[in-house]
């Protein structure tokens, strides 16, 4: 804990938070730094919010909003002080929510504030692949949403509880650190755990809730092994799981599974894994080519015979999960590469700036290889076609 600042007179926080969030309604985060001003995060970018007597923030400004928001967090301070760093929530009714992240930094705080819309988001706020939606037909199994931070995890699967909300009749529990988007009752009974508030600890309330007769169970983070496993039990014995992992992609998300286990129960993790996924949702969030915000890449590994056995037996050559994903457009997967491909090609984002985002660039700028001849077609028509090189073909070189 850092040693105590000085007293200064307080700023109304709530017409600060106003103004930084007058930049934009598409503003991500915000974040309070000594020796900087306030900032918001728009689009991936940091940038700078003139906010009259927060000109240069000091230690004394972020201690002060860092205390106000702790003491409204049963249990933050003692996080905080032995940990270095606490997650809460803070609200100002009628206007917005935030999950907070405060940390201590060379002997000072510092603030970093989530945007939360009072209203969770749908399917259609952020256009999502409409074969997630079956993921609301599902009866139980393991249903994961991974990717790097701030990717839009969270609001993928608050659309997704929103749907079931909607259209089912369950006990839905979620478990959050800290609660995010709030769920009214519609055609469910959504009951909303807090980490720390609620409960210490995911474990304990994921175990508590296979006592509490509910149909679909949010665990906000499978952070440890007793979490996954004991995630990986409720989805055996008849719930659905639905849950976050911060990995890259699909395949990377059964790897780090398969990790967190001894390597003597490596065989026993993966066939109990096999049998309870039903869908590996990774997502990638990449700027628009029109400057307006950005848009979420999403992979999608779906449960099929053969996934099942590339998850339970090991990925060979040829026998992997991103060549199931690649060849399973029928069965509703899709691969990072092939989403980006579609948007290249329909114009949404800038080939360059979404080769950077690819899971494998070379092979995907050989899939764009239509896009890259710099040649009017009416020049190129009055060239002969070269000839053929009998020992390369195109469709050779997407094989290599």
């Amino acid at each position: 804990m850092p040693p105590p600042q000085p007293e200064v007179a307080p700023l109304n926080f709530v017409n600060v938070l106003r103004a930084m969030l007058a930049v934009s309604d598409k503003v991500s985060d915000l974040i309070f730094s000594p020796g900087r001003p306030p900032q918001v995060e728009l689009s991936g970018k940091l940038q700078p919010v003139v906010v009259a007597g927060l000109e240069k923030l000091t230690a004394a400004h972020t201690g002060g909003i860092a205390k106000l928001i702790i003491n409204q967090q049963k249990g933050a301070a003692e996080i905080l002080e032995k940990n270095g760093a606490a997650d809460a929530s803070f609200s100002v009714p009628g206007f917005c929510r935030f999950r907070v992240n405060v940390f201590t930094q060379r002997g000072t705080h510092a603030i970093v504030m989530r945007v939360i819309p009072f209203r969770p988001p749908t399917f259609d706020d952020f256009d999502l692949p409409q074969q997630l939606r079956q993921v609301c037909e599902l009866k139980t199994g393991l249903v994961l949403v991974t990717g790097p931070t701030g990717s839009g995890k969270s609001s993928t699967l608050a659309a997704v509880v929103d749907l079931i909300n909607e259209t089912k009749h369950y006990h839905v529990i979620t478990i959050e650190d800290p609660i995010e988007f709030l769920h009214q009752h519609k055609n469910c009974t959504v009951h909303q755990r807090e980490l720390h508030s609620d409960t210490p600890t995911f474990a304990l309330a994921l175990r508590a809730a296979l006592r509490q007769a509910p149909k679909v169970i949010l665990v906000g983070e499978m952070r440890d092994r007793e979490t996954i496993e004991i995630a990986l039990e409720a989805a055996e014995t008849g719930h659905l799981v639905l849950s976050t992992l911060h990995t890259i992609d699909a395949s990377k998300t059964v790897d780090r599974i398969i990790g967190v286990f001894p390597k003597n129960e490596e065989r026993a993790i993966r066939a109990r894994l096999a049998n309870t996924f039903r869908y590996i949702v990774s997502q990638r969030l990449v700027p628009r080519a029109d400057g307006r915000g950005r848009i979420a890449a999403i992979e999608i590994l779906r449960a099929t015979s053969r996934t099942k056995q590339y998850v339970e037996q090991g990925e060979t050559e040829g026998k992997s999960l991103i060549d199931a994903m690649e060849q399973g457009g029928l069965e509703g997967m899709q691969t990072f590469d092939s989403v980006l491909e579609k948007m290249i090609r329909e114009g949404v984002v800038d080939k360059d700036e979404a080769l950077s985002y690819a899971s494998n660039s070379g092979n995907l700028q050989l899939r764009l290889v239509d896009l890259n001849d710099p040649k009017p077609k009416s020049t190129a028509a009055q060239q002969p076609p070269p000839p053929p090189k009998p020992e390369s073909s195109l469709p050779d070189m997407f094989e290599r």
